[in-house]
Protein backbone atom coordinates (compact mmCIF):
# COMPACT_ATOMS: atom_id res chain seq x y z
CA UNK A 1 0.00 0.00 0.00
CA UNK A 2 1.57 3.38 -0.76
CA UNK A 3 1.48 6.71 1.57
CA UNK A 4 -0.36 9.77 0.46
CA UNK A 5 1.49 13.04 0.67
CA UNK A 6 -0.40 16.40 0.66
CA UNK A 7 1.30 19.46 1.18
CA UNK A 8 0.40 22.98 2.82
CA UNK A 9 2.56 25.96 3.46
CA UNK A 10 1.93 28.61 6.52
CA UNK A 11 4.25 30.92 8.29
CA UNK A 12 6.73 29.62 5.34
CA UNK A 13 6.68 26.06 7.31
CA UNK A 14 5.64 23.19 5.01
CA UNK A 15 2.79 20.79 6.87
CA UNK A 16 3.16 17.36 5.08
CA UNK A 17 -0.05 15.40 5.76
CA UNK A 18 0.84 11.34 5.42
CA UNK A 19 -1.79 9.15 4.82
CA UNK A 20 -1.03 5.26 4.73
CA UNK A 21 1.58 3.14 5.88
CA UNK A 22 4.97 4.55 6.81
CA UNK A 23 6.68 1.03 6.12
CA UNK A 24 9.81 0.54 3.57
CA UNK A 25 7.71 1.06 0.58
CA UNK A 26 6.19 4.06 2.10
CA UNK A 27 9.08 5.56 3.52
CA UNK A 28 10.41 5.16 -0.18
CA UNK A 29 7.46 7.28 -1.09
CA UNK A 30 8.76 9.82 1.46
CA UNK A 31 12.14 10.35 0.91
CA UNK A 32 11.32 10.82 -2.60
CA UNK A 33 9.07 13.43 -1.93
CA UNK A 34 11.57 15.07 0.41
CA UNK A 35 13.27 16.33 -2.08
CA UNK A 36 10.80 18.52 -3.73
CA UNK A 37 9.63 19.66 -0.13
CA UNK A 38 12.21 20.22 2.05
CA UNK A 39 14.31 23.03 -0.24
CA UNK A 40 17.97 24.72 0.72
CA UNK A 41 16.04 27.74 2.63
CA UNK A 42 14.02 25.70 4.22
CA UNK A 43 14.49 25.47 7.70
CA UNK A 44 11.33 23.22 9.81
CA UNK A 45 9.45 20.80 8.68
CA UNK A 46 5.63 19.95 10.45
CA UNK A 47 4.53 16.20 9.77
CA UNK A 48 1.01 15.50 10.22
CA UNK A 49 0.47 11.90 11.04
CA UNK A 50 -3.11 11.69 11.75
CA UNK A 51 -3.50 9.45 8.73
CA UNK A 52 -0.70 7.05 9.32
CA UNK A 53 -1.58 3.52 11.00
CA UNK A 54 1.65 1.95 10.52
CA UNK A 55 5.17 3.13 11.08
CA UNK A 56 8.45 0.77 10.67
CA UNK A 57 12.43 1.16 11.04
CA UNK A 58 12.16 2.11 7.89
CA UNK A 59 9.89 5.02 7.87
CA UNK A 60 11.70 5.85 11.07
CA UNK A 61 14.99 6.66 9.57
CA UNK A 62 13.49 8.65 7.17
CA UNK A 63 12.30 10.80 9.69
CA UNK A 64 15.63 10.64 11.91
CA UNK A 65 17.47 11.66 8.65
CA UNK A 66 15.29 14.36 8.13
CA UNK A 67 15.69 15.99 11.66
CA UNK A 68 19.35 16.02 11.17
CA UNK A 69 19.51 17.84 8.24
CA UNK A 70 17.32 20.39 9.34
CA UNK A 71 19.07 20.88 12.83
CA UNK A 72 22.08 21.60 10.95
CA UNK A 73 20.04 24.50 9.67
CA UNK A 74 18.80 25.40 13.39
CA UNK A 75 15.91 24.19 11.93
CA UNK A 76 13.36 21.68 13.47
CA UNK A 77 11.06 18.53 12.63
CA UNK A 78 7.85 18.68 14.32
CA UNK A 79 5.25 15.75 14.84
CA UNK A 80 1.51 15.94 15.64
CA UNK A 81 -1.53 13.39 15.69
CA UNK A 82 0.85 10.43 16.08
CA UNK A 83 -1.43 7.78 16.79
CA UNK A 84 -1.11 5.24 19.14
CA UNK A 85 0.95 2.12 17.34
CA UNK A 86 3.07 4.88 15.72
CA UNK A 87 3.70 6.12 19.45
CA UNK A 88 4.21 2.68 20.36
CA UNK A 89 6.73 1.73 17.54
CA UNK A 90 8.66 4.89 18.37
CA UNK A 91 9.00 3.86 22.36
CA UNK A 92 10.03 0.88 21.39
CA UNK A 93 12.86 1.74 19.17
CA UNK A 94 14.19 4.50 21.45
CA UNK A 95 13.15 7.03 19.53
CA UNK A 96 9.78 8.73 21.33
CA UNK A 97 12.12 11.26 23.04
CA UNK A 98 14.07 12.20 20.55
CA UNK A 99 11.42 13.28 17.53
CA UNK A 100 9.49 16.02 19.50
CA UNK A 101 5.95 15.72 18.97
CA UNK A 102 3.57 18.79 19.45
CA UNK A 103 -0.02 18.00 20.85
CA UNK A 104 -1.37 20.86 18.49
CA UNK A 105 -0.74 22.15 15.05
CA UNK A 106 -0.38 25.79 17.12
CA UNK A 107 2.20 24.46 19.48
CA UNK A 108 4.45 22.79 16.32
CA UNK A 109 4.29 26.32 14.27
CA UNK A 110 5.39 28.32 17.59
CA UNK A 111 8.37 26.03 17.83
CA UNK A 112 8.91 25.88 14.49
CA UNK A 113 8.73 29.72 13.51
CA UNK A 114 11.77 31.50 12.72
CA UNK A 115 11.51 34.99 14.50
CA UNK A 116 12.05 37.69 11.52
CA UNK A 117 15.16 40.12 12.60
CA UNK A 118 14.70 43.72 13.10
CA UNK A 119 15.25 45.30 10.10
CA UNK A 120 18.54 46.45 9.56
CA UNK A 121 20.14 43.91 12.25
CA UNK A 122 21.79 41.08 10.97
CA UNK A 123 23.58 38.92 14.05
CA UNK A 124 23.02 41.47 16.45
CA UNK A 125 24.55 44.59 14.73
CA UNK A 126 22.74 47.26 13.18
CA UNK A 127 23.86 48.22 10.07
CA UNK A 128 22.09 50.27 7.57
CA UNK A 129 19.03 48.68 5.62
CA UNK A 130 17.42 50.52 2.29
CA UNK A 131 14.41 49.57 0.53
CA UNK A 132 14.34 49.30 -3.51
CA UNK A 133 10.75 48.50 -4.94
CA UNK A 134 9.63 46.99 -1.89
CA UNK A 135 12.71 44.99 -1.38
CA UNK A 136 14.81 45.64 1.70
CA UNK A 137 18.49 45.74 1.50
CA UNK A 138 20.72 45.40 4.73
CA UNK A 139 24.62 46.41 4.06
CA UNK A 140 27.59 45.46 5.85
CA UNK A 141 30.89 47.52 5.60
CA UNK A 142 33.97 45.09 3.58
CA UNK A 143 37.13 46.03 2.51
CA UNK A 144 38.65 49.60 1.32
CA UNK A 145 41.35 48.34 -0.70
CA UNK A 146 40.63 49.06 -4.50
CA UNK A 147 39.23 46.17 -7.15
CA UNK A 148 39.65 46.23 -11.03
CA UNK A 149 38.48 43.79 -13.64
CA UNK A 150 41.59 41.61 -15.48
CA UNK A 151 40.12 40.80 -18.92
CA UNK A 152 41.98 38.18 -20.91
CA UNK A 153 42.00 37.34 -24.21
CA UNK A 154 39.44 38.69 -26.99
CA UNK A 155 35.46 39.02 -26.24
CA UNK A 156 35.50 39.97 -30.29
CA UNK A 157 36.94 37.09 -31.72
CA UNK A 158 34.29 34.55 -29.75
CA UNK A 159 31.46 36.75 -30.86
CA UNK A 160 32.83 36.55 -34.60
CA UNK A 161 34.02 32.97 -33.96
CA UNK A 162 37.29 33.91 -34.82
CA UNK A 163 39.82 32.00 -31.87
CA UNK A 164 42.91 30.11 -33.02
CA UNK A 165 45.56 28.06 -31.24
CA UNK A 166 47.11 31.34 -30.91
CA UNK A 167 44.37 32.61 -28.97
CA UNK A 168 43.97 30.48 -26.09
CA UNK A 169 45.36 31.58 -22.98
CA UNK A 170 45.66 29.79 -19.79
CA UNK A 171 44.97 30.42 -16.09
CA UNK A 172 45.78 28.85 -12.76
CA UNK A 173 43.44 27.93 -10.41
CA UNK A 174 44.58 29.86 -7.54
CA UNK A 175 44.83 32.99 -9.74
CA UNK A 176 40.78 33.13 -10.86
CA UNK A 177 39.01 33.12 -7.21
CA UNK A 178 36.12 34.57 -9.33
CA UNK A 179 35.61 34.70 -12.57
CA UNK A 180 33.50 33.89 -15.96
CA UNK A 181 34.17 34.05 -19.91
CA UNK A 182 35.02 31.13 -22.31
CA UNK A 183 37.19 27.90 -21.32
CA UNK A 184 37.68 24.85 -21.20
CA UNK A 185 39.85 21.97 -19.24
CA UNK A 186 41.85 19.36 -21.31
CA UNK A 187 45.40 18.34 -21.49
CA UNK A 188 46.66 21.16 -23.80
CA UNK A 189 45.17 23.95 -25.63
CA UNK A 190 45.10 21.66 -28.90
CA UNK A 191 42.65 19.62 -26.96
CA UNK A 192 40.29 22.33 -24.85
CA UNK A 193 39.70 24.59 -28.30
CA UNK A 194 37.13 22.29 -29.82
CA UNK A 195 35.08 22.43 -26.37
CA UNK A 196 35.61 25.84 -25.36
CA UNK A 197 32.19 26.76 -23.75
CA UNK A 198 30.57 28.81 -20.78
CA UNK A 199 32.26 28.54 -17.72
CA UNK A 200 32.87 30.25 -14.20
CA UNK A 201 35.36 30.06 -11.79
CA UNK A 202 34.50 29.85 -7.56
CA UNK A 203 37.43 30.09 -5.18
CA UNK A 204 39.65 27.55 -6.80
CA UNK A 205 37.00 25.27 -8.44
CA UNK A 206 36.42 25.47 -11.88
CA UNK A 207 32.77 25.22 -14.04
CA UNK A 208 32.28 24.94 -17.62
CA UNK A 209 29.83 23.54 -20.22
CA UNK A 210 31.89 21.10 -23.25
CA UNK A 211 30.55 22.14 -26.34
CA UNK A 212 30.58 18.64 -27.29
CA UNK A 213 26.54 18.69 -28.07
CA UNK A 214 26.29 17.10 -24.83
CA UNK A 215 24.91 20.08 -22.98
CA UNK A 216 26.45 18.28 -19.38
CA UNK A 217 28.37 20.63 -17.04
CA UNK A 218 32.06 19.69 -16.50
CA UNK A 219 34.18 20.80 -13.20
CA UNK A 220 36.99 20.33 -11.25
CA UNK A 221 38.21 21.18 -7.47
CA UNK A 222 42.02 21.00 -7.22
CA UNK A 223 42.77 19.98 -3.63
CA UNK A 224 46.23 21.49 -4.42
CA UNK A 225 48.04 23.75 -7.56
CA UNK A 226 50.43 21.73 -8.94
CA UNK A 227 50.71 24.06 -12.15
CA UNK A 228 50.17 20.38 -14.34
CA UNK A 229 46.58 21.20 -14.80
CA UNK A 230 45.52 24.75 -16.28
CA UNK A 231 42.38 26.88 -17.32
CA UNK A 232 42.27 27.33 -20.88
CA UNK A 233 40.35 30.31 -22.41
CA UNK A 234 39.47 32.25 -25.26
CA UNK A 235 37.99 34.75 -23.27
CA UNK A 236 37.99 35.48 -19.19
CA UNK A 237 37.12 38.30 -16.75
CA UNK A 238 38.57 37.95 -13.60
CA UNK A 239 38.17 39.55 -10.27
CA UNK A 240 41.07 41.50 -8.82
CA UNK A 241 40.76 43.05 -5.06
CA UNK A 242 38.06 42.47 -2.53
CA UNK A 243 34.18 42.69 -1.49
CA UNK A 244 33.67 46.75 -0.67
CA UNK A 245 30.10 45.89 0.62
CA UNK A 246 27.98 42.85 1.40
CA UNK A 247 24.23 43.23 0.45
CA UNK A 248 21.89 40.72 2.32
CA UNK A 249 18.18 40.34 1.20
CA UNK A 250 15.10 38.71 1.25
CA UNK A 251 11.91 39.95 -0.73
CA UNK A 252 8.66 40.02 -0.26
CA UNK A 253 7.55 39.47 -3.58
CA UNK A 254 6.14 35.67 -4.14
CA UNK A 255 7.78 35.70 -7.76
CA UNK A 256 11.02 36.53 -6.40
CA UNK A 257 13.47 39.59 -7.29
CA UNK A 258 15.15 39.44 -11.18
CA UNK A 259 18.60 39.53 -11.51
CA UNK A 260 18.05 42.89 -13.06
CA UNK A 261 16.42 44.29 -10.54
CA UNK A 262 18.77 43.48 -7.81
CA UNK A 263 21.69 45.34 -9.97
CA UNK A 264 19.23 47.83 -10.74
CA UNK A 265 19.03 48.49 -6.98
CA UNK A 266 22.37 48.51 -6.27
CA UNK A 267 23.06 51.25 -8.87
CA UNK A 268 20.84 53.56 -7.37
CA UNK A 269 22.04 53.30 -4.17
CA UNK A 270 25.83 53.37 -5.45
CA UNK A 271 24.89 56.53 -7.48
CA UNK A 272 23.09 58.14 -4.24
CA UNK A 273 26.00 56.96 -2.14
CA UNK A 274 29.44 56.87 -3.47
CA UNK A 275 30.52 60.02 -4.94
CA UNK A 276 33.93 57.86 -6.26
CA UNK A 277 31.60 55.09 -7.95
CA UNK A 278 32.69 54.86 -11.79
CA UNK A 279 29.78 53.34 -13.07
CA UNK A 280 31.00 49.39 -12.77
CA UNK A 281 30.91 46.23 -10.34
CA UNK A 282 31.16 42.61 -9.99
CA UNK A 283 29.01 40.97 -7.73
CA UNK A 284 29.18 37.20 -6.66
CA UNK A 285 25.77 35.66 -5.36
CA UNK A 286 24.97 33.10 -3.01
CA UNK A 287 21.20 32.75 -2.84
CA UNK A 288 18.21 30.78 -2.83
CA UNK A 289 16.80 30.53 -6.24
CA UNK A 290 12.80 31.48 -7.78
CA UNK A 291 13.57 30.66 -11.04
CA UNK A 292 16.87 30.22 -13.17
CA UNK A 293 16.24 31.65 -17.32
CA UNK A 294 19.78 30.46 -19.03
CA UNK A 295 21.23 30.32 -21.91
CA UNK A 296 24.40 29.00 -23.35
CA UNK A 297 26.62 28.57 -26.39
CA UNK A 298 26.72 25.30 -28.56
CA UNK A 299 29.76 25.48 -30.82
CA UNK A 300 33.34 26.13 -29.91
CA UNK A 301 33.64 30.01 -31.37
CA UNK A 302 36.84 28.76 -33.11
CA UNK A 303 37.67 30.28 -36.63
CA UNK A 304 37.06 26.82 -38.81
CA UNK A 305 33.46 27.12 -37.13
CA UNK A 306 32.74 30.71 -38.41
CA UNK A 307 28.98 31.38 -39.75
CA UNK A 308 29.00 31.47 -43.89
CA UNK A 309 27.29 34.66 -43.24
CA UNK A 310 30.44 36.06 -41.69
CA UNK A 311 28.36 38.02 -39.05
CA UNK A 312 28.72 37.95 -34.98
CA UNK A 313 27.41 34.44 -33.76
CA UNK A 314 25.19 36.87 -31.70
CA UNK A 315 23.17 37.99 -34.97
CA UNK A 316 19.77 37.46 -35.17
CA UNK A 317 20.25 34.81 -38.19
CA UNK A 318 22.88 33.18 -35.89
CA UNK A 319 21.42 33.34 -32.92
CA UNK A 320 19.61 29.92 -32.57
CA UNK A 321 22.27 27.89 -34.53
CA UNK A 322 24.74 29.44 -31.80
CA UNK A 323 22.66 29.32 -28.74
CA UNK A 324 20.60 27.48 -26.53
CA UNK A 325 18.31 29.59 -24.61
CA UNK A 326 16.15 28.30 -21.47
CA UNK A 327 13.04 30.72 -20.70
CA UNK A 328 11.37 28.25 -18.54
CA UNK A 329 12.21 29.16 -15.27
CA UNK A 330 14.23 26.01 -13.01
CA UNK A 331 15.53 24.96 -10.26
CA UNK A 332 12.85 27.31 -7.60
CA UNK A 333 14.39 26.67 -4.40
CA UNK A 334 17.84 25.29 -5.06
CA UNK A 335 21.14 27.38 -4.36
CA UNK A 336 22.64 29.57 -6.94
CA UNK A 337 25.87 30.86 -6.80
CA UNK A 338 27.10 33.52 -9.30
CA UNK A 339 29.76 35.84 -10.73
CA UNK A 340 28.69 38.40 -13.15
CA UNK A 341 29.91 42.19 -13.79
CA UNK A 342 27.21 45.15 -14.14
CA UNK A 343 28.06 48.42 -16.11
CA UNK A 344 25.64 51.34 -15.47
CA UNK A 345 25.01 52.46 -18.86
CA UNK A 346 23.22 56.03 -17.61
CA UNK A 347 25.86 56.96 -14.91
CA UNK A 348 29.43 58.10 -15.66
CA UNK A 349 31.91 55.77 -17.34
CA UNK A 350 34.26 58.58 -17.99
CA UNK A 351 37.05 57.21 -15.98
CA UNK A 352 36.92 54.27 -18.51
CA UNK A 353 38.52 53.97 -22.09
CA UNK A 354 36.16 52.81 -25.17
CA UNK A 355 38.69 49.54 -25.32
CA UNK A 356 38.20 49.04 -21.97
CA UNK A 357 34.33 48.69 -22.30
CA UNK A 358 34.40 46.97 -25.84
CA UNK A 359 36.23 44.97 -24.16
CA UNK A 360 33.63 43.35 -21.44
CA UNK A 361 30.35 44.69 -23.39
CA UNK A 362 28.14 43.26 -25.74
CA UNK A 363 24.25 43.06 -25.95
CA UNK A 364 22.91 38.98 -25.75
CA UNK A 365 19.81 39.02 -27.71
CA UNK A 366 18.38 36.66 -25.66
CA UNK A 367 18.14 39.10 -22.45
CA UNK A 368 15.01 41.22 -22.70
CA UNK A 369 17.09 44.37 -20.75
CA UNK A 370 16.88 47.84 -20.80
CA UNK A 371 18.81 50.38 -22.24
CA UNK A 372 20.13 51.31 -18.94
CA UNK A 373 22.59 48.60 -18.09
CA UNK A 374 24.96 45.49 -19.09
CA UNK A 375 24.85 42.61 -17.30
CA UNK A 376 27.06 39.16 -17.64
CA UNK A 377 26.45 36.63 -15.31
CA UNK A 378 27.63 32.85 -15.23
CA UNK A 379 26.33 30.49 -12.11
CA UNK A 380 26.18 27.23 -10.76
CA UNK A 381 23.11 25.40 -9.20
CA UNK A 382 23.98 23.46 -5.93
CA UNK A 383 21.24 21.40 -4.06
CA UNK A 384 20.73 20.13 -0.47
CA UNK A 385 23.26 23.36 0.82
CA UNK A 386 21.46 25.12 3.34
CA UNK A 387 20.77 29.35 3.08
CA UNK A 388 21.87 31.01 6.47
CA UNK A 389 23.10 34.73 5.77
CA UNK A 390 25.21 34.63 9.03
CA UNK A 391 28.00 32.64 7.25
CA UNK A 392 31.32 34.73 5.71
CA UNK A 393 30.21 34.45 1.71
CA UNK A 394 33.07 33.54 0.47
CA UNK A 395 34.40 30.74 2.83
CA UNK A 396 30.41 29.45 2.08
CA UNK A 397 31.23 29.70 -1.46
CA UNK A 398 34.39 27.64 -1.23
CA UNK A 399 32.90 25.33 0.98
CA UNK A 400 29.60 24.97 -1.43
CA UNK A 401 32.40 24.67 -4.70
CA UNK A 402 33.96 21.79 -2.78
CA UNK A 403 30.96 19.68 -0.98
CA UNK A 404 27.87 20.75 -2.45
CA UNK A 405 25.54 18.30 -4.74
CA UNK A 406 26.39 20.01 -8.35
CA UNK A 407 23.15 20.16 -10.35
CA UNK A 408 23.95 22.76 -13.29
CA UNK A 409 25.77 25.41 -15.13
CA UNK A 410 24.54 28.26 -16.94
CA UNK A 411 24.88 31.66 -18.11
CA UNK A 412 22.24 33.46 -16.25
CA UNK A 413 19.61 35.95 -18.15
CA UNK A 414 18.94 38.96 -16.58
CA UNK A 415 15.36 37.49 -15.73
CA UNK A 416 16.46 35.02 -13.68
CA UNK A 417 15.12 35.27 -10.27
CA UNK A 418 16.31 34.99 -6.70
CA UNK A 419 13.84 34.61 -3.42
CA UNK A 420 16.86 35.65 -0.87
CA UNK A 421 20.48 36.31 -1.13
CA UNK A 422 23.99 37.68 0.21
CA UNK A 423 26.12 39.07 -2.05
CA UNK A 424 29.34 40.22 -2.50
CA UNK A 425 29.59 43.82 -4.44
CA UNK A 426 32.93 45.25 -5.54
CA UNK A 427 33.01 48.52 -6.95
CA UNK A 428 35.43 48.49 -9.93
CA UNK A 429 37.92 51.19 -10.10
CA UNK A 430 40.02 49.71 -13.03
CA UNK A 431 40.46 47.52 -16.30
CA UNK A 432 43.38 45.54 -17.26
CA UNK A 433 43.53 44.09 -20.41
CA UNK A 434 45.68 40.80 -21.31
CA UNK A 435 45.19 40.05 -25.19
Amino acid sequence: MSIEIRLANEDEVPIVTLTGRLDGFGAQQLETGLKEIVRDDTRSVIFNLAGVDYLSSAGIRVLLGLKKRLKLRDGTLALINVREFPKSVLEMAGFLKVLDIYPTLKDAQVACRVKPSEEGVLFGVRYPSFVVDGVTYTIEPGSPKGASLIVTGSLLKVLNSAITLQDIRTLGFKEADYSLGLGALGKDAADALPLLGEMITLHGSMVYVPTDGHFTPDFFTPVKETGEVKIFTGFNVRLSGPFHELFTFETPHENGVSLAEVYSAIFILARARKADFKGIISLVIWGVVEGVISSEITHSPMQERAPANHKSIMDPENYDEWNDTNREPRYRGDTLVSFGIGIDLSGDLSSFSSEDLDALHYVHPGNKGTATMYLHNHGVVFRNTPYDPKFEISRQVKTIAEDGEFVDMRHLMDETRLRKAKIGVSYISSIERHE
